[in-house]
């Protein structure tokens, strides 16, 4: 075997030898350590190497394939690894088509698969194997193919179309395509392409197993997303340093990124973090952390690309101009308009040009989460007197990192996320993960590192006034954002617990105090009229327009109404109408709110009543044979699977809140609470619920829109109630559908041969005659029966008969058993027990028609 190894080896280096004079492709991947100006058709070479790892990937286990992987990453020279890293990375991540399943890490979980989940999170460690095969390559400087139409759809259009490019990371790395080929690519080292297939497996549809329940957090991409950002991004400490290579060779950052790219039509050219830190220092060796940071800066930007850049700011910026909105609302509505010179097939064109197919999953919103909640601990770890401005120039590359992080990168893609998260998501209880997201985003304090502990005491929930630069910056998430929730919140059923918590969490965060006058304050700032410029002459600058927070470091004396305006302008264009948290609209849309909640409230409180009585209606019905629970109304409810206790919650829940958002607003509370008792009342007059709100007509009632409204909400609703044959019902759960049928062909066969018997007996003026009615006419004793839509009451008399459906219910089979079972412990045979239940059956009905009929004389 080593002598067959040695001449693999001897073969191997006498074909890359020659091979190395020509770029070759594989899959699909450019195979050169640097892009040529003259394309060379593509030579393809066969490997054995990577034939015999595709058959160990088809034979063997999991856990042997990654030790057989570990150790060719740690035997075989660089050039043989280069040639199977892209398939080594589809086999891991899955192929960017989907057809290629790989390790499935986001189904891999340690509750299910402990040992594969443990393997492979030790073999994709930042200090792995895996790992060590991308430094390796990186030092030699390789270069892998990635396909453009893969990227998000804003980026992918850019460059498709030659536009500009807000994003750095796609300077120099875009290759044209060759003769032949019409596809663009992005030329990338081996740790942007890792990291750039480890995103983009986020985006590819995964169908999880049926039957496992299990958290997306608890998965191993999320773990390793996690310790991505920990390594690379530390809280404490510096990036650790690539770990010392077999091979000796020093892997070095990507290579300066050239501003003569015909993609790059945009404005000014910014270079990398790294490259203007070294220009500005006499040293680079003084400083070990200038040779890491690039690592940081390059999974920070591919991470924010790949989940946040979906939605082009120019985009959302066109669809709030009130001409757009009118061409899209003229193509729903199938309408021209000649007064604005528009017509549907330019609303049409508009709707097809502004329209965002992407919908993130509830897992990509928790991942971004997650990395949200990160970036806040990265940036606040800064130490105070690394915010002084006179540090600024001796800061090293970590730390100018730590400052520029969240308004440079993240603060304007996550802002359109989220707006189309608002906007697009449906109204259900998934929308949990994108409140949280955003929740966690306007609340950096709790992620500082000289945050106190939470306790008891109020004072310790008060917003300290550092943060009011950070609420300014980012005035748009705190109230556009919360007037996009308001809006949410009035069209959802807020009796459900799920969204009674979720308008309980926003009420709570909000209601912190100093939170709202911060706000105020901010608002304050942005309605300032302009000192020194008329507005339409203002040009606000933004990180990707020359107004980068880096170069060229703006003066600490900048206005603070001009930072506040700069955010909203040029989030929300310079046309934009900007309606204020605290005006008047939305104070409406605040009490309007808790009109609904104080409703909600009467309804979970109705609604926790009647299952109460319902209860114990259930209990005490096991000790009768009637049709106690055939003409009951219909009581279903998204409560009904809560429990009582979860309708407890949402009463708390939706009383926190409404005290909350007195808070906020200053709302009178005992206005509020005097509606909420005034809806009470007119809720449950004469101790009904009413019905929902209708208009008579010729052809009944005909529900209004408060009516359809009340019902879509479990305000009100009708009473369903079977008001057929009792004997044609559908059958029950609580009932054995083959004896459900034979005792009706029994009985029917006995009502029709002694029918004219039993009408007899019915007649009859004594005490036969009485009970002749109770077993043979049992809807007598009932309430006649109507509908509400016709108001016509039943004009036919209920013919004689008798009913055995009784006995085909398991609640009557059940008693008869245990009767049976009593009886055989008593020594009682079965003839005299089946005797003593007829007998002990015909005196109940003799002494309840006796009763009944005095008790219809005494009340007459």
């Amino acid at each position: 075997m080593l002598n067959w190894l040695q001449k693999w080896n001897i073969i191997s280096s006498f074909v890359n030898f020659i091979t190395s004079f020509f770029p070759s492709r594989q899959q699909g991947y450019i195979g050169f350590k640097e892009p040529s100006t003259m394309a060379v058709p593509p030579l393809q070479q066969p490997s054995f190497l990577l034939a015999s790892l595709k058959a160990d990937y088809l034979n063997k286990p999991f856990s042997q394939r990654c030790i057989d992987l570990a150790k060719v990453i740690e035997d075989y020279p660089a050039k043989d690894l280069h040639f199977i890293f892209p398939w080594v990375v589809e086999s891991v991540f899955g192929s960017l088509d989907g057809t290629v399943l790989g390790w499935n890490l986001r189904c891999l979980q340690l509750q299910i698969n402990p040992v594969e989940y443990s393997i492979a999170m030790e073999f994709l460690d930042p200090c792995g194997p895996m790992m060590k095969l991308v430094y390796r390559l990186q030092a030699e400087e390789y270069r892998y193919e990635f396909p453009v139409s893969f990227l998000p759809g804003p980026v992918k259009n850019s460059i498709q179309e030659g536009g500009p490019l807000d994003c750095p990371l796609y300077h120099s790395r875009i290759q044209l395509p060759i003769s032949g080929f019409h596809s663009l690519n992005l030329a990338l080292n081996p740790f942007e392409y890792y990291i750039f297939h480890f995103a983009y497996s986020l985006l590819t549809y995964r169908s999880y197993p049926v039957g496992y329940h299990f958290s997306y957090s608890e998965s191993a991409y999320f773990s390793l997303v996690d310790r991505y950002l920990k390594y690379f991004l530390p809280v404490e400490g510096n990036v650790p340093p690539i770990p010392t290579l077999i091979t000796g060779a020093a892997v070095s950052p990507p290579a300066s990124r050239t501003p003569t790219v015909p993609f790059t039509s945009y404005g000014v050219h910014h270079s990398s973090l790294l490259k203007r830190h070294i220009s500005h220092q006499p040293s680079v060796n003084a400083d070990p952390a200038a040779q890491e940071i690039w690592r940081s800066e390059i999974l920070l930007q591919i991470f924010v690309e790949m989940w946040l850049h979906h939605y082009s700011l120019e985009v959302y910026q066109k669809m709030q101009s009130p001409h757009t909105k009118l061409e899209v609302l003229q193509h729903h509505l199938g309408v021209s308009s000649t007064q604005y010179g528009t017509s549907t097939q330019s609303g049409y064109r508009t709707l097809l040009m502004y329209q965002e197919p992407f919908s993130p999953s509830e897992e990509h919103v928790l991942v971004v989460r997650l990395l949200l909640k990160h970036l806040h601990a990265f940036s606040n770890s800064l130490r105070p007197e690394q915010f002084s401005p006179s540090t600024h120039s001796h800061a090293s590359p970590l730390e100018e990192f730590k400052r520029v992080v969240i308004p440079r990168f993240v603060q304007k893609k996550l802002y359109v996320f989220l707006q189309h998260c608002f906007s697009h998501w449906p109204l259900d209880a998934s929308f949990r993960a994108v409140l949280e997201t955003w929740l966690s985003y306007i609340q950096p304090w709790r992620y500082a590192s000289d945050k106190v502990l939470q306790g008891a005491d109020v004072q310790d929930r008060t917003v300290s006034e550092k943060w009011a630069t950070f609420v300014q910056d980012n005035l748009l998430m705190y109230t556009k954002l919360f007037s996009s929730f308001l809006n949410r919140a009035v069209r959802t059923d807020l009796v459900a617990p799920k969204n009674a918590l979720m308008v309980f969490r926003v009420a709570k965060i909000f209601s912190q105090p100093n939170l709202a006058e911060m706000i105020l304050k901010a608002e304050q700032l942005f309605l300032e009229p302009d000192q020194v410029l008329h507005r339409q002459h203002r040009i606000f600058m933004t990180p990707n327009q020359g107004g980068s927070f880096l170069s060229a470091r703006q003066p600490v004396t900048t206005d603070a109404s001009f930072r506040v305006k700069n955010h909203v302008y040029s989030s929300e264009g310079q046309d934009c109408q900007y309606r204020q948290m605290f005006s008047a609209e939305v104070k409406n849309l605040v009490f309007h709110l808790g009109h609904l909640i104080a409703q909600a409230q009467q309804t979970a409180k109705s609604i926790s009543d009647h299952s109460e009585a319902t209860s114990k209606q259930s209990f005490l019905s096991w000790f009768s044979f009637g049709y106690s629970g055939f003409n009951n109304s219909y009581n279903g409810n998204d409560l009904d699977e809560s429990g009582s206790s979860n309708i407890r919650k949402t009463d708390e829940y939706l009383e926190k809140a409404l005290e909350y958002l007195c808070q906020i607003y200053r709302l009178n509370a005992v206005h509020l609470s005097h509606m909420a008792a005034t809806l009470g009342a007119a809720q449950e007059e004469d101790g009904k619920k009413q019905l929902p709100d209708c208009i008579p007509s010729e052809n009944g009632l005909v529900l209004t829109n408060l009516g359809r409204y009340q019902i879509i909400n479990g305000l009100r609703k009708f009473p369903i109630e079977y008001q057929g044959d009792p004997e044609l019902q559908p059958v029950r759960s609580y009932e054995s559908v083959t004896l459900v049928r034979l005792f009706f062909k029994l009985s029917s066969a006995i009502n029709e041969r002694f029918a004219g018997e039993m009408e007899s007996l019915c007649s009859r003026r004594g005490w036969i005659g009485k009970v002749a009615r109770y077993y043979l006419m049992p809807s007598l004793s009932q309430k006649s029966l109507h509908s509400p839509a016709t108001q016509q009451r039943s004009q036919q008399v209920p013919q004689p008969r008798l009913s055995l459906r009784f006995l085909a219910s398991y609640r009557t089979m059940f008693f008869v058993f245990l009767i049976y079972i009593v009886a055989w412990l008593l020594s009682v045979g079965p003839v005299p027990c089946t005797f003593y239940c007829l007998a002990a059956f015909l005196l109940i009905g003799v002494a309840v028609a006796l009763f009944s009929e005095q008790q219809k004389l005494h009340q007459q």
